[in-house]
């Protein structure tokens, strides 16, 4: 990871949103990150910022992810002077602890209200979305139900509904023990390895119970209501994510386009970073993937 503990500076308002701020530097080469807290829907929710362009993008991470485990390539590298680009921890994941992460059935739906409130709070007018994994789900409902505040979207390793196979991949992953070091190690350091254990058994509890829905709907039912250009990207070997998913949002979605990369996994943004970057800011920019 490029993020190092941040604690250069820290300010806190009184009777304001903004509870804290703090600068950070990834590199010489990046401009600054600034950290801070800001009170939406009953939690404080923390998110990083950088960049000074015009087009503001919102980054969704996925299970018990987080901006600083989830996206260091994309806010080292993406084009600061192109977009202004904002990474969030959801509630209960990352730094938006306080709450403990729960996982009621309704919880993307919670979720995008959330990134849409805090992305207004930071008095963004129009935002784009690149949501990976859960947070794909999530940007897909964030861009049925606030369609007039999402101009663009980018997700990938998403899935609109759950079958008896997601259940069975599901419950491969659930014991954290048995995760690689690599993958384990940075969410156990955010968390502690209790938390860390504990929210992810909570996690495939809380995804199964969306296949005893009909159809194993999650947010399928929500597609046909999308409007912005969306680019759907899909990793080939993704061991978590079958084809299948990719394909039933992209025709269900109107107009959205699909990607595919040969040798991508489930986490192609950050072992295909500078492919998937260049494929982003492209799509931003109205090049086409």
């Amino acid at each position: 990871m490029e993020f190092k503990p941040f604690i250069v500076q820290t300010k806190e308002t009184q009777g304001g949103n903004v509870i804290c701020f703090r600068p950070q530097t990834l590199s010489r080469q990046s401009t600054s990150v600034t950290s801070a807290k800001v009170a939406v829907n009953g939690v404080h929710l923390h998110y990083q910022q950088t960049g000074e362009g015009e087009h503001a993008v919102l980054l969704l991470p996925g299970m018990l992810g987080s901006g600083e485990t989830d996206f260091g390539p994309q806010i080292k590298n993406l084009n600061k002077k192109l977009f202004t680009v904002v990474a969030w921890d959801p509630r209960g994941y990352g730094h938006s602890r306080p709450p403990d992460r729960d996982f009621p059935v309704d919880v993307f739906e919670r979720d995008a209200k959330d990134a849409v409130d805090l992305m207004k709070m930071l008095k963004f007018k129009k935002v784009s979305l690149l949501g990976w994994s859960d947070g794909g789900i999530t940007s897909l409902i964030a861009a049925a139900k606030y369609p007039s505040f999402i101009s663009k979207m980018v997700i990938w390793g998403a899935n609109a509904y759950v079958t008896n196979e997601d259940e069975k991949i599901y419950q491969g992953i659930r014991d954290v023990s048995k995760w690689s070091e690599k993958i384990r190690k940075p969410l156990e350091t955010l968390y502690g390895y209790d938390y860390f254990a504990k929210t992810c058994e909570k996690w495939v509890d809380g995804i199964k119970q969306f296949k005893h829905l009909p159809d194993g709907n999650i947010c399928g039912h929500l597609l046909p209501l999308v409007q912005c250009p969306t680019l759907i990207v899909h990793g080939e070997k993704d061991p978590l994510v079958p084809r299948s998913h990719a394909d039933f949002i992209h025709k269900h979605v109107r107009g959205s386009q699909l990607h595919l990369i040969r040798e991508g996994k489930h986490n192609l943004h950050l072992h295909f970073a500078d492919e998937f970057n260049k494929l982003v800011e492209d799509f931003l920019q109205g090049k086409g993937p």
